[in-house]
């Protein structure tokens, strides 16, 4: 559509100004698009149909978007002024809105996972090597999916087969045991690591929101104890500022998921001061009353190495200063590709090009569903509606520095969807109705969310709840127990 351009300039990030050029806008979104296979990824009739009837193709669409986009630069009438011209941020922040207002939230968390990306590489926190692009490389992904197809659970219609013949034990079984085997690799990294000279003092578990950061440490200290290390612990989350200090949206919600939420340069001091064999005065954070009660004094043997769980383990700041060659850093994920069909490719002709993935991020949303529920008096849409603040924040500080790990271990199973579904369905079942988020119209991201999600669980076969707590199937020590409970292993932050 032909759209009415007032801003002749744009201000780069030296404060150069140089010519405004829409042809870049739409290469950004093309580019970010085909990283994730295209626009149809999301497609969603009622929300975004129009824009593919419209643009017709991607670069159609792509250039139908960039006119939104200029069209809303516009609407900023200081923009007209000649030595007042938009910021590369500006512009970037503009995208990601007006690719998320209209339903394209996987393509705008792509551009949002390359923007930050891009950022830290010029901040010098990563090489361009260990840039990671939308998060998610290739080879690692198409591993996954080979291994999930040479199994018959690479999609929703195979993994429902496997549950309804009984096979659910021996998909168990496997998958454990890749994970099982990935746990060892990093242990022995960490080994070869200090071996090899390397005063490895700090050890950071990191990656997204209930990826099994909690089982994979409890498991992997294990393994390096055995070994005869010894570690200190500490509990990252008595570093938040108080709750005066964490403004609230219109339905008195907090974005606890920013690193900025949490004390970075007294974490950043105690962190340094403790390896350095100075004793710190750590601070006790209540989280009933939202604030700091106290402090408590700790401090570090000469041979113990420092054990941290943390989402923004990564987050260069919190790290400052620090040697590198003391810091391990492990990520774990939770990558599970399972192809389910495409409301716009509606019939399923057995090749996979007319289906599209599941959401990796979906079904850790059903498992922090799970967790806020029990253990943090947390209503499930109150959730639902929280997790665009959990996006924004991984997508800016965790999922753009997964490059740094020195290895990366996934926590996502094919057997987790059979698992999770009785909790969310039938009798007793947490999944908000759409009748729970009618009064929430504005939020189109937990709008999208919702439907998708429901989808997905109503096309899975569930296991029933008795052979879900039966630990002959479900071992008692499976990352998922730590949402879904159960567990034979202590998880701190469920107690």
């Amino acid at each position: 559509m032909a759209v009415l351009n007032q801003i002749g300039k744009i201000r780069r990030r030296n404060h150069a100004l140089v010519a405004f050029d829409q042809d870049r806008i739409v290469r950004v979104i093309l580019r970010a698009a085909s990283s994730v296979g295209g626009f149809e990824q999301d497609y969603l009739p009622g929300i975004n149909d129009r824009i593919f009837a419209a643009g017709e193709t991607d670069e159609g669409i792509a250039h139908f978007l960039s006119d939104l986009v200029v069209v809303c630069l516009n609407a900023d009438e200081r923009h007209h002024v000649s030595n007042f011209p938009p910021t590369v941020e500006e512009i970037q922040d503009v995208v990601v809105h007006v690719l998320q207002s209209n339903g394209f939230t996987k393509v705008a968390d792509t551009y949002t996972c390359f923007r930050w990306g891009h950022h830290w590489v010029r901040e010098g926190a990563i090489t361009e090597a260990q840039f990671v692009r939308n998060g998610y490389p290739a080879e690692a992904l198409d591993r996954l999916i080979v291994w999930n197809r040479e199994r018959d659970c690479d999609t929703v219609e195979g993994l429902n087969e496997i549950v309804r013949t009984g096979r659910i034990g021996r998909l168990v079984e496997d998958s454990t045991a890749v994970y099982e085997s990935a746990l060892d690799e990093a242990a022995q990294r960490v080994i070869d690591r200090i071996e090899g000279g390397d005063d490895i003092r700090m050890i950071w578990v990191s990656g997204p929101s209930s990826s099994g950061k909690t089982t994979t440490t409890v498991k992997l200290t294990a393994r390096l104890e055995k070994a005869g290390l010894r570690f200190l612990m500490l509990n990252l989350d008595d570093y938040f500022w108080s709750l005066i200090e964490h403004p609230t949206d219109w339905i008195d919600d907090r974005n606890f998921e920013t690193p900025e939420a949490l004390d970075i340069q007294l974490m950043n001091d105690q962190l340094r001061a403790l390896l350095a064999g100075d004793a710190i005065d750590k601070p006790i954070y209540s989280f009933k009353e939202g604030r700091r009660v106290g402090t408590k004094r700790i401090e570090r043997e000469p041979n113990q190495i420092l054990l941290l769980d943390c989402l923004h383990g990564f987050y260069p700041p919190i790290t400052a200063g620090i040697d590198p060659s003391a810091i391990f850093r492990v990520y774990i994920e939770a990558m599970n590709p399972l192809y389910e069909p495409n409301p716009m490719m509606p019939l399923y002709h057995g090749d996979r090009t007319d289906r599209r993935l599941a959401r990796f991020e979906d079904v850790r949303l059903l498992r922090r569903i799970l967790r806020d529920t029990k253990h943090r008096n947390h209503p499930p849409l109150a959730t639902v509606l929280h997790w665009h603040y959990v996006r924004a924040g991984e997508l800016f500080s965790i999922i753009p520095l997964k490059g740094l790990a020195d290895c990366v271990i996934n926590g996502g199973m094919p057997f987790d969807l059979p698992v999770l579904k009785p909790f969310f369905v039938g009798e007793g079942g947490v999944w908000p109705t759409p009748a729970d988020l009618k009064g929430y119209p504005s939020f189109l991201d937990a709008q999208i969310r919702h439907r998708r999600v429901s989808r997905l669980l109503e096309s899975i076969e569930g296991l029933p709840l008795d052979v879900v707590n039966d630990h002959k199937i479900i071992p008692g020590d499976a990352v998922v127990r730590e949402f879904v409970g159960n567990s034979t292993i202590r998880i701190p932050h469920n107690e």
